[in-house]
């Protein structure tokens, strides 16, 4: 299993995400990921870095399908590969029902069938194939201007069964989000594996974003995972993907983040804890651990983040030079 870390924090100062994209080129970490920016646009961000010649493996976890069309995010997510020069995972959602109608006026009428709609679109521009669509959600006639660039794969975010199943079918990637190791086990993982694959050929690779923090003197574990995953927590579809992982959830914030702490959806200890209970993750058939460190830039600042992921990170590959599997020159290596 590979070890990728999540940018913590909404950067509304490009330079604000160089520490962390700096940890991908000096630590074993695969890629660095990217979630849906709502003061920076994250492919904007990223294209900043590569201009200032860090140029890292990426990924997005997950944007957001209402803020632009099948076109533009293959135009976008191409445009990352050929700004960095490495692959890319982009992963597409279709966020709460409340953004779809606030920016599209009115819900997609099938949350299964938009995501499988967008994404078989997305793949096939990206392949270089014309993506024809009239009748369903979106509607295009297009294709890309080719050029010659890093592979890009498609990705779904899942939180729920019906999802899994829909990136078993057409995406070549699965991006999890608050989902433990044994709801991963049980539910997720068997339904993307079960599912009658119509779309790539390559097996789906599955990327979970598991929040965390170090145990440190001051610290909270129930302050640092609602910091974390509050936000999410208020919102019904998180909600309801709790409850069908077991988690009880009440509607109180205290009481919900002890959950999400007792259930090991956020993961609290020392290192080799925590690499202990990420063991789990790779049983459970992830090929990628996202590590999530936004509770303790909230609660601690960015500095306290990035050094909670370099202790982690140094634990994936202990004594590796740097640049041996890192990246040492900001460019493909």
């Amino acid at each position: 299993m590979k070890y990728s870390l999540l940018l913590p924090i909404g950067a509304t100062r490009p330079e604000q995400a160089v520490p962390f994209a700096n940890l991908v080129q000096w630590t074993a970490a695969e890629r660095l990921w990217l979630g849906q920016g709502m003061v920076l646009e994250s492919q904007h961000l990223v294209s900043w870095l590569s201009g200032l010649g860090i140029r890292v493996p990426i990924g997005f976890g997950v944007s957001l399908m209402p803020f632009r069309s099948p076109y533009h995010a293959a135009v976008e997510a191409r445009s990352v590969a050929l700004t960095t020069g490495f692959p890319v995972v982009a992963g597409f959602g279709p966020g709460a029902v409340a953004l779809q109608r606030g920016l599209l006026g009115r819900p997609y009428t099938s949350q299964i069938g938009a995501a499988k709609e967008y994404v078989r679109i997305v793949r096939e521009l990206l392949a270089g194939r014309t993506a024809e669509a009239e009748r369903g959600h979106f509607t295009v006639s297009a294709t890309l201007v080719p050029a010659l660039a890093p592979p890009v794969s498609v990705g779904l975010g899942v939180l729920r069964e019906r999802m899994a199943v829909a990136a078993g079918e057409v995406a070549d990637a699965a991006v999890t989000w608050m989902a433990g190791a044994r709801y991963l086990a049980d539910t997720l993982v068997p339904a993307m594996r079960g599912a009658d694959r119509r779309g790539p050929g390559a097996p789906l690779r599955v990327s979970a974003i598991v929040p965390f923090a170090l145990a440190a003197p001051g610290r909270d574990p129930v302050a640092l995972a609602s910091a974390a995953c509050g936000a999410h927590m208020r919102l019904p579809h998180y909600r309801d993907t709790l409850r069908r992982a077991g988690v009880v959830v009440r509607g109180e914030a205290g009481e919900d983040a002890r959950a999400l702490v007792d259930a090991g959806v956020f993961l609290y200890g020392s290192a080799d804890e925590i690499h202990g209970a990420l063991g789990e993750f790779a049983a459970a058939g992830v090929d990628e651990v996202v590590l999530n460190a936004t509770g303790v830039a909230l609660a601690h600042g960015p500095r306290a983040a990035a050094d909670d992921l370099l202790e982690m990170l140094r634990g994936v590959a202990p004594g590796a030079e740097p640049g041996a599997v890192g990246r040492s020159d900001g460019g493909p290596g």
